[in-house]
Parts: C-alpha cells; structure tokens; sequence
C-alpha cells in the first residue's frame, strides 16, 4: 500500500510517502524552492517522493493532508464570533481555507495528471493527531505517553494521550489561543528576534541568562487541572484580534503576538536593531524556565494518568532541545522520543502512519533510525556540477576521501561535507553539514562570523560516535536526531568547548556505523589523529535553508569562507588567494 502524506497551505510544507509501513522518501519544500519555512502546496516536494520511490500516480492508495478543518468547529465558531467575520485578518483565513479547497487540483498538478485522473481518497487528519502519529508509529515503543505541543494548528495548541500497537488514544486538548508555542513566539519578537523561526535564537540566549523575570513569567502562564493551561490574555494580541499571517508561497509571517501590557510588565521591548544585553538574556532564561516547569508538570500529570515510563514528543515546542534533555530528572519517563522533523514539516509523515495504523489498522513495522530520507546525487551529477563551477578538484575512494577530510579539519580548516541522502528536518546530521574542529574555543566565534553570519552567541553541535558518548556526555540517552541537550562530562567541557554552551551542555548527535558509515568513519578518522573523535558539526547553508543539490553546496562554498569541500567522492580545496564567487 502507498500512501502518500502532506503538509500544505501550512508552515513548513512537506511531503512524506511511505510503502506497506517504511517510510521511503520524505522532504521539505523550502530545499527545493529556496525559501525558508515556506507555506503553500509542496509540489517539488511531492515530485521527490514519488520518483524516489519510483510510486506513478495511479498507484497512491490513499493521499494523507495533515488538516482537518472540521475537527474543532465549536472552537472555530467561538473565534469567529469573537473576533468578527468582517475583519481583513480573518477574510485572510478565509482565503487560505479557500485555497486548502483547490488542494484535489493542486495535487494533480503535482502529479503531472489531469483532475479526474486522481483516483486515490484525500483523507483528513487532525493536525495534533498528525503530530501524535508522527513520534509514536516510528518511535519502536509498543506503549507509550504522547504529547503535542505547538502554536497553532486546527485551532487545537496541545494534544495528548496514549499509544499502543496499531492505536492511539486521545485523552484531552488545549484550545487556541491559549499556546505555549504563542506564548514562546510572543516573547521572542519582544526580544526583537521577528523573523519565522527564531525561538531557537532565544533558546541559545537563555543560557547566557539568569531567570530572574521567572514571578512575572508565571504570571503569564497557569495551570488548570488535568493537562488544561492557560495564558494571561491581557499581554498577548491573539486574544482580542487575530493576528495577521500570511500562508503563501513565500516565507510564513504574523503580526506582533504581544501587547503593550507585556510591556508594562517587562519594560521597553527591544527592536531589531538594538544590541542584545543582560536584561534581554535573563528574560530569555526566564521565558525558558517557565516554559520547561509547566511542560514538566504536563508531563507528571500525563504519566500519572497512564504510568507509562516511555513518551513521544512533537510539535514545534518538541525541538527545544533544552527542555527534552531534562526530562529524565524531571519527570518519571526513563524513554523519550522525538522523530527529527518535530515541528509541521513532520505532519506529513504522521498524517500518513495514521491512514496506515489508525485507519487502515495494519501492524507496525517502521523504526526511524536515521533522518536521510531527502534527495541524493550520482557521482555523474555531482561532477557535472563541479564542471559547470570551473572548479578544480580531485577524486579520492571512500577511505582516502575520510582520511584527506580529516587531515584538513584537524588543521583547522572548515569543510562543507555533502553526502547521501539530505536530512529531514531542521538539523544537518552528518550529510549536508559544515564540519570543524571542536577543540578550538575560537571555532564558534569564526564561523558564526564568517560564515553564518549571524549572532556570536549562537551554539553550534557536537557529532560523535554512539560509541563514545557516554565518555563526553555520561548516562544521557544518546540521541541520532540532535533534538536533546545535555551536561558535558568534565572531560567533555575540556577537550570538545567550540560545541559546549556557555552553562556546559552540548546538543550532541550520535553517530551509529549502520545508518550512517561514511560519517562515521570520519569521526573516527578525526579521533585518531587529535584523540577526540568528535566534530563540531552546524548546517550547510548560510542564511537559507540547508543546501539540497550539488550547485547549492558549490555556491555556499564560493561565497563562504569555507577552506575545503568534501562533495561526494570529490574534494576540493580552496587556493591559498581565496575564491572569487
């Protein structure tokens, strides 16, 4: 059976299609058209999953949207009433709702076939249930607690409950627009961070803070009973207006999520162009902490409900990866889970795995051990590419390309490291990263600088093999996707600082010789010539999204201050008198 899963017209459009339960292909949208976070319908996305999986059209069984409108017509009704039919913000919702009923033909448009050529059912899934879907029928968990958590998706902000085989079980929700995904959103514009996507920035500020805004904080943010929170309506704009957002092809954007009341509350917010000082770090940390105690106290109320000790995460608020490292210590669940693409890009994998299992009721036969499931190159296109850019380059086998890469980067150089299949989700894992030396304090500061270019105190990622990684970051549960932070050891805080936050947590990702061997063998490689096997590793991209094709990855390196690329077989290295791109 193929089934093929979307997330359209939504933040992060994407596609998933998987085959008799293995997911096969799954991307986002942003890779293919160069925009970041982009909304719309994921037509490039769509032609991806299918060629990949080598699917035609006329053999989908079924075509799975992350969207149920109908779901929550109460809730919908009650926003309507409140906030009037007639306003331009709401006619813009309309609008997009107008657009989600053109999706039969946008479909067939991607799949190069005429409207009544579609033969497969459009099936409906309740974004949250998608959410729910997308952690737990990959997670390998039999039984497990289950938690969404994000800012907004059919009018629904939390969802959680319990799965088990084949089946999930939905025990409560919270309602829009009490959010803890808005409440983070909000806080970050007052932080003058207003571009989509910037709550990872204050998850890094925080740690250069103390909460000491933590009493106000609370004040914004309360439990009730059960799982049910709620926000403080008078400091947050989605409360008496609705907030403008614009679902188009281009980069989502929204309207200011605060008011002046949050304002009166914290002082004067800071615009984009003002330094970032103290006062604005401990308000990050303290936005950090709030946040983490009332989803910890989610998380004892939800195990005491269903005594499970295994969970499964997701929704945008699953890829704070600060919050999913303490769980353990904070909460009885010894087992966590959280699939790579957490936040809406992941709806689509789970809006197909709930067709499969909680529709259809097949059995479960999927594990997600491994984020590559994106579009890989030939060695032919890859060297068309390099040919076209006029770039001088050489051939090494598998071993001499490790052994010329490592060599360079305990030199102190940095590489572009293009390999395999690209990554699903917001984190390069070792296939379209930019790799360094962790050992040099000063690396964080180089290539935030020249060549993210972006905010110093900006943390970059530690790769390291599984099998190392208790001796840089103790008992923690090693993590494949990157999404939990954890302690360093004290031999970690003194051999590997370029990857260590300034409160001595690192976000690692264990590398596993099965799913990913190349890679690995170049930790390795790297160990052995500086004694440790660990690589700071960040995303290839600056400021777009991560490179997907070839010519991405050649551009990035010829407008960078990248030193080496390791492009498939193929290195390159850049001239001592620089490149002129």
């Amino acid at each position: 059976m193929n089934i093929l899963g979307l997330n359209a017209y939504h933040a992060e459009a994407s596609a998933a299609l998987i085959q008799d339960g293995h997911l096969v292909a799954a991307a986002e949208e942003e890779r293919f058209v160069r925009v970041k976070h982009v909304a719309g319908f994921p037509t490039q996305a769509v032609r991806f999953c299918l060629k990949k999986s080598g699917v035609r059209p006329h053999e989908i069984d079924a075509v799975a949207l992350s969207s149920r409108p109908s779901a929550h017509l109460p809730q919908r009704a009650l926003a309507a009433f409140r906030l009037g039919l007639g306003r331009p913000e709401f006619k813009g919702r309309l609008r997009n709702r107008l657009k989600r009923s053109r999706l039969p033909a946008a479909l067939a448009e991607a799949l190069e076939i005429g409207p009544k050529e579609l033969k497969a059912p459009l099936l409906g899934v309740e974004h949250h249930r998608a959410h729910l879907a997308s952690s737990f029928y990959v997670s390998g968990m039999d039984r497990a607690a289950l938690l969404s958590l994000d800012g907004l998706g059919d009018f629904m902000s939390a969802m959680w409950g319990t799965g088990q085989g084949s089946k999930m079980s939905i025990q409560g929700s919270v309602s829009f627009p009490h959010s803890l995904g808005f409440l983070y959103t909000a806080l970050t514009q007052y932080l003058g961070f207003l571009e989509w996507g910037d709550e990872y920035k204050v998850m890094g500020l925080a740690a250069l803070g103390k909460p000491v805004f933590l009493d106000t904080m609370r004040r914004l943010v309360y439990l009730q009973r059960d799982l049910q929170y709620r926000l403080h309506s008078k400091e947050f704009a989605f409360f008496h207006d609705w907030v403008s957002m614009q679902w188009d092809q281009g980069s989502p954007r929204m309207g200011l999520l605060f008011t002046n009341a949050l304002e009166e509350r914290l002082g004067p917010r800071r615009r984009p162009d003002e330094p970032v000082s103290g006062r604005h770090a401990d308000i990050a940390a303290s936005l950090q902490a709030v946040l983490e105690e009332t989803v910890f106290e989610m998380l004892n109320r939800l195990w005491k409900k269903t005594r499970l000790d295994t969970l499964c995460l997701a929704g945008g608020v699953a890829l704070n990866c600060v919050m999913n490292g303490k769980i353990p210590q904070h909460t009885p669940f010894k087992q966590v889970f959280v699939q790579p693409a957490a936040y809406d890009a992941g709806t689509a994998l789970g809006a197909a795995y709930h067709v499969y299992h909680q529709g259809r009721r097949f059995p479960r036969s999927f594990v997600m051990r491994h984020a590559y499931w994106g579009p890989e190159f030939s060695e032919e296109e890859i060297r068309a590419a390099l040919q076209e850019s006029g770039l001088s380059f050489q051939r090494f086998d598998s071993q001499a390309l490790v052994e010329e890469t490592s060599k360079r980067l305990a030199e102190g150089k940095i590489a572009g490291w293009f390999q395999g299949a690209m990554e699903f989700g917001p984190r390069a894992l070792g296939h379209r990263s930019l790799l360094a030396d962790p050992r040099d304090p000063n690396m964080q500061r180089k290539i935030n600088e020249r060549i993210k270019r972006r905010e110093i105190f900006r943390p970059f990622a530690p790769s390291l093999p599984r099998e190392v990684f208790s001796a840089f970051f103790g008992e923690a549960q090693p993590d494949p996707f990157m999404v939990t932070a954890h302690p360093a050891t004290p031999s970690g805080l003194v051999k590997i600082p370029a990857v260590l936050h300034v409160d001595g947590t690192g976000r690692p990702q264990a590398v596993d010789r099965q799913t990913n061997p190349l890679y690995w063998e170049l930790l390795q490689a790297f160990g052995r010539r500086t004694g440790v096997p660990v690589l700071l590793n960040t995303s290839f991209n600056e400021r777009e999204p991560i490179v997907c094709r070839p010519e991405e990855a050649i551009a990035c390196f010829l407008r960078n201050e990248i030193d080496v690329l390791a492009i498939g077989p193929f290195l390159i290295d850049r001239p001592a008198s620089g490149i002129q791109g």
